[in-house]
């Protein structure tokens, strides 16, 4: 059985803070503006050798004028079915509120194994400060300063203890394929509908996701993990610090992924923003698909989708080997078929073409359209190996490998690409002097 540690409780106490120095890495955002972190997080975290899941949820509350509140309150809820053990944490400084009874009572039906932990706890004063929050009636208050760590290997010593023996971080070695676009192109709607649980909060208002969320998936027998991200807008556009962190956290989890998905609104075609995302995808040589969301919304005929294809390409110019899909996620339309186009580019990611295969293939291409002669000197290709590299990467030896050109280059691009399966992914070459 997996173990989970849930960290609860209301707005503001610090419940990020900790996540990320458990976590080892500064995945959640932290402001001073309560309610930044809306949807549930997951990391992965080790202690002592053994292996947990932590989740990090939004703030508890009760009537404000957030919208946002009575589905973070659902997170939370779903975060503290998930968990094994509750972190239950309250703020040192700003003493007992009524929300922290009010949460204090909800933890208690849940029957759960939980810690009361104070925070900013970082002076004595504090730390006696931090008894008050024995009135709640749950045991043992544990004082903790997430900022500075204070205390926090005395409590997971605790923690650890409800434990089993967990597995090595289980998301090593699995492919990762991050959801990327403009703001509510149907990025959270498509990780929920392919999951069938609301794994993010989805609202009508662009920039409902304001962190990359990370969820281990299943299908048709093959494991990845898909990463929902805040949509990416332009630099003029990202006024408040959350947001830019938010872009920061997007392009963050592009470099982490293997294939980027990104989502296209159909009623607006193809935007400068989204080819800004896709030549950052190209920069950090990741495979990359194109999804034409919201294509119930459009007019058809026999001809619409070529059409439309043959549009997409002509922008994208010599990045036409990204393959393009159709989808509608409210409709459930070709949503799985997406999935399995990005397993399928990620397989070719990591192609291997053996040297006699691609010599037999590729130079009797080469003997029927050599490279043209440059001053009067013939280019003679006499041999193509793959090196070894993050995407396929050919290196060709020839006699004078200064004077082949780029069209000649992308000729044998496409060569390559014709001959083996390798739709979706960048791919280099290299000449050297034989």
């Amino acid at each position: 059985m997996a173990n989970i540690l849930a960290i609860v409780g209301r707005p503001n106490v610090g419940k990020s803070t900790l996540f990320n120095r458990l976590i080892e890495k500064k995945k959640a955002i932290m402001d001073d503006e309560s309610g930044v972190t809306r949807d549930r997080h997951y990391g992965y975290a080790e202690w002592t050798g053994k292996h947990f899941t932590v989740i990090d949820t939004g703030g508890y509350v009760t009537g404000s004028e957030d919208k946002f509140e009575s589905q973070i309150r659902h997170q939370v809820e779903l975060a503290l079915d998930e968990a094994t053990v509750v972190l239950f944490m309250v703020d040192s400084f700003a003493g007992l509120t009524d929300l922290d009874k009010d949460f204090a009572k909800i933890l208690r039906a849940s029957k759960k194994p939980t810690f009361l932990v104070a925070n900013k706890a970082d002076t004595t004063e504090r730390m006696h400060m931090a008894n008050e929050f024995y009135a709640l009636g749950m045991g043992e208050v544990i004082p903790v300063s997430s900022v500075s760590g204070g205390g926090t290997g005395e409590l997971l010593d605790q923690i650890v203890e409800h434990f089993d023996e967990g597995e090595e971080d289980p998301e090593d070695g699995i492919p990762r394929l991050a959801i990327l676009g403009r703001p509510n192109v149907g990025k959270s709607s498509f990780l929920n509908a392919l999951l069938g649980t609301e794994r993010s909060i989805v609202t009508d208002e662009a920039g409902t996701t304001r962190d990359a969320i990370n969820t281990r998936y299943t299908l048709y027998g093959k494991d990845f993990i898909l990463t929902d991200t805040a949509g990416i807008r332009k630099k003029a556009k990202v006024k408040e610090d959350i947001e830019f962190y938010s872009v920061l956290r997007s392009i963050q989890a592009l470099q982490d992924s293997n294939v980027c998905i990104i989502l296209v609104d159909a009623e607006r075609g193809l935007e400068a923003q989204d080819m800004s995302i896709i030549s950052l995808a190209v920069k950090y040589n990741k495979a990359i698909m194109i999804m034409v969301n919201k294509w119930d919304l459009i007019e058809k005929d026999t001809k619409t989708a070529d059409v439309y294809k043959k549009s997409i390409q002509q922008k994208l110019g010599q990045l036409d080997w990204i393959p393009i899909i159709f989808t509608s996620v409210t409709k459930k339309q070709r949503i799985f078929q997406a999935i399995e186009k990005a397993i399928e580019i990620y397989e070719h990611k990591n192609i291997k073409i053996p040297t006699s295969q691609l010599n037999d293939t590729i130079l009797p291409e080469i003997e029927r359209y050599p490279p043209p002669a440059l001053k009067g000197k013939y280019i003679k290709i006499k041999y193509i190996t793959q090196l070894p590299g993050q995407i396929p990467t050919f290196a060709f030896f020839c006699n004078l490998p200064q004077y082949i050109k780029t069209p000649y280059e992308r000729f044998l691009e496409n060569k390559i690409r014709k001959n083996f399966e390798l739709e979706g992914v960048p791919i280099r070459l290299f000449f050297r002097k034989k």
